[in-house]
């Protein structure tokens, strides 16, 4: 996303003059400014017959932020494909070539293969599988970017998230690890990030990759126990050399409800905010954790989803907010929506505006829905205690604020150059054999009428 010769910049320096590509309108100056990355090639790809991972919920979620005008209020761009060699700054090279080449025709010719990259029921081969993962991943790139060069205070995006994927493998639907790649690009103008995971399952993906590191703390709060996938997250996994305790990891039970998942969210959070002082936030909103998802067993309704991002945007730290997991897909569209919508101070009627989907919401037809199916508590006020009281201790035993030095900034996203042409245009404008794609308005991306 980065122009060329924007990697010279040093950390602190002002708000960058401008910055190309079509926004549909600027926020108040009042409130956050949010950067907004979607395509709708991420939401025709289809998974197969009897997946639960539809990103069709990114169509969904897309016309309902339209259908409440939202976009009016955000800067909307159409995030570039991120290259191979970008997504190999921290999966393996064999990895990401194999991904860029095999197709669903050649599936029984590469079956070794196929096991040794985990590929397979949860992570099948599909048409359009590397170009899904090089836009989903290259909007987590593009909106770290432009916090790191204050062009934003907040970037959202939807199809980002999938918190699962290894550094030489996929797991749990996810092939590329977008949160990784998007934390390593903050971590080239911020001495120390925190990543925050509300999906009912845990972040291992992303805990493992900086499990060793103080300069990034993962939290993680999630379902734990019960051979419940992962099957990683004890509270007792707290990082280790000098990452010790910089891994937080909250288990709950079954069944937890809003006003206990508050219980011991806030305070914890609190405590991370004031020990870790992070100079960016990315968090990730799985709506998996929402109750009645069909992967789910969590009870959390839409206001108790939404809090943590509300709660976490009121320390006013820049932030990139993605997707996750969330398998019932009406109640994923409306989640997000109502996020979105959080994140810009926005309030929402009740009632569905019109849209392409709006049958999908039958029989309510409404934002907030009554949960179908109650899930017991099994957080009983004795467990949640026990568990904010040890991740407590744990905070306090990290040095407050861990410091790096920083030397000079390396250059953004690492991209391969393309042209040469470009060398006396204006640095802070995209720039290159992608300008023009990335400037295009499709239609139904951007259209704010039904």
């Amino acid at each position: 996303e980065a122009a060329r010769g924007a990697g010279k910049r040093r950390r602190g320096r002002g708000r960058s003059r401008g910055f190309a590509g079509k926004s549909v309108s600027m926020p108040k100056q009042s409130k956050d400014r949010i950067s907004y990355f979607y395509d709708s090639e991420v939401g025709s790809v289809y998974y197969g017959p009897n997946h639960p991972m539809k990103p069709h919920r990114l169509c969904m979620t897309h016309h309902l932020v339209m259908g409440y005008e939202l976009h009016k209020k955000m800067e909307i761009y159409r995030p570039r494909k991120a290259h191979p060699v970008e997504l190999a700054q921290f999966h393996s090279e064999d990895y990401v070539d194999f991904l860029a080449r095999v197709t669903p025709e050649h599936v029984s010719e590469n079956l070794q293969q196929l096991q040794r990259y985990n590929l397979g029921e949860d992570c099948p081969i599909f048409e359009g599988l590397f170009n899904f993962c090089q836009i989903y991943t290259g909007g987590s790139i593009d909106g770290a970017t432009r916090l790191n060069h204050g062009l934003c205070d907040i970037a959202v995006n939807w199809a980002g998230g999938l918190h699962h994927a290894k550094k030489r493998e996929a797991s749990g639907f996810c092939y590329i690890n977008d949160l990784v790649l998007a934390i390593l690009e903050l971590l080239k103008y911020h001495p120390r990030v925190l990543y925050l995971d509300i999906d009912v399952h845990h972040g291992d993906g992303v805990e493992e990759a900086f499990y060793l590191t103080d300069r990034v703390m993962t939290v993680s709060f999630h379902k734990y126990g019960d051979y419940f996938f992962p099957g990683t997250g004890d509270v007792k996994d707290v990082g280790e050399k000098k990452g010790k305790y910089c891994s937080v990891n909250v288990p709950l039970r079954d069944g937890i409800d809003d006003m206990t998942f508050q219980r011991i969210f806030q305070p914890v959070m609190r405590k991370v905010m004031e020990m870790y002082k992070p100079g960016a936030i990315v968090l990730q909103c799985g709506a998996d954790s929402l109750g009645n998802d069909r992967l789910g067993c969590f009870s959390l309704s839409l206001d108790g989803h939404a809090e943590c991002v509300k709660f976490m945007k009121g320390f006013k730290v820049p932030m990139l907010v993605t997707g996750g997991g969330g398998y019932t897909k009406n109640n994923v569209a409306r989640c997000w929506a109502y996020e979105t919508a959080v994140l810009l101070e926005t309030k929402l009627d009740n009632h569905l505006p019109e849209n392409d989907y709006y049958e999908y919401y039958a029989p309510q037809y409404t934002l907030k829905t009554r949960p179908q199916q109650v899930i017991e508590n099994m957080n009983v006020r004795s467990y949640i205690e026990q568990i904010k009281k040890e991740v407590i201790e744990n905070l306090k035993s990290i040095e407050h604020a861990p410091g790096v030095q920083m030397s000079e900034v390396p250059p953004d996203n690492y991209i391969p150059e393309m042209n040469d042409d470009d060398e006396d245009e204006n640095p802070d404008e995209r720039l290159g054999q992608y300008a023009m794609d990335r400037n295009i308005k499709r239609d139904e991306e951007f259209y704010d009428t039904y």
